[in-house]
């Protein structure tokens, strides 16, 4: 997934997300997601998630992820440091991507 962000919040973003709190983390790993990391590519202001998915009812675990009292506390520090992309799709705040390769 991708989106931008905006220049002057770079180090705001990256303090936040040096020292996560404990319960955005333990929620994310309720909720079947591993293998999670975000990288910065600069001047472009991109921000690329990667994680992998080992739940079996997707819908509901990012529903509960949304729902958290704390995750909501915590986009609203992240969020107004994002720039979402204009291609992405409805209800997308990151543009989700297709795989178009892989090998294990």
């Amino acid at each position: 997934m991708v989106i931008h962000i905006k220049p002057e919040k770079i180090d705001e973003y990256k303090a936040l997300h040096a020292a996560p709190w404990p319960a955005i983390v333990e929620r994310i790993r309720r909720s079947n997601i591993t293998n999670y990391s975000i990288f910065l590519k600069e001047p472009e202001n991109l921000l690329f998630g990667y994680w992998e998915y080992v739940g079996t009812d997707f819908e509901a675990d990012m529903a509960a992820i949304a729902a958290d009292p704390e995750t909501q506390r915590w986009w609203k520090l992240t969020d107004p440091c994002q720039v979402p992309l204009e291609s992405r799709k409805q209800g997308e705040h990151w543009a989700m991507m297709d795989n178009v390769f892989h090998i294990d």
